[in-house]
């Protein structure tokens, strides 16, 4: 366990002791800061301490937690290739409509929803007229949910992306004009 080290490890501060006369005096609240300055100067993770009767254990969070968003150019070029082939034959009306639109990309790394709720209406809907800052969807990422808005008005011509499917920073989610 390489970011845990004991009480034998540290040189100080000493072990939290009550003040005298009350319990869980002031006294222990500049031990376990002095505890913690410590800790950040070298890189310590977790501490766990017992002594007289009383046990302490303090954990940092881990700095290292976000650093996933960088394979979003991975996702666009499969998108953007069927267009060209659209110039010609029997592809030609169904890809049509796409080029007449713009792209709304996604702004973060998630889980797509179209509603608040599996039981719920979608927020939009092919055809629908969207005014400026109206809900389009949510992007659930570490389990906070995002609403998604419009940032002005436009038509939505198509949905681009399934309920539940995982989407990339940038990924286009709607077809809009």
């Amino acid at each position: 366990m390489a970011g845990k080290r004991s009480n034998k490890d540290k040189k100080s501060p000493s072990a939290p002791k009550p003040a005298a006369g009350r319990p869980g005096g002031g006294d222990r609240l500049d031990q376990l800061e002095r505890l913690i300055e410590l800790m950040v100067a070298r890189d310590v993770v977790e501490v766990e301490l017992e002594e007289h009767g009383a046990r302490w254990r303090v954990r940092r969070t881990e700095p290292h937690a976000v650093a996933y968003a960088a394979p979003a150019p991975m996702a666009m070029p499969p998108l953007a290739m069927p267009t060209p082939p659209a110039a010609g034959g029997a592809a030609a009306a169904p890809a049509a409509a796409e080029p007449q639109g713009e792209v709304f990309k996604s702004p973060m790394l998630g889980t797509f929803y179209r509603a608040a709720s599996p039981e719920a209406e979608p927020f939009v809907k092919v055809g629908d007229r969207v005014a400026a800052d109206r809900t389009l969807c949510i992007i659930e990422a570490m389990k906070v949910m995002n609403e998604i808005k419009a940032e002005r008005e436009f038509e939505v011509v198509d949905v681009l992306v399934k309920n539940g499917e995982p989407v990339e920073f940038g990924q286009p989610l709607f077809l809009i004009r």
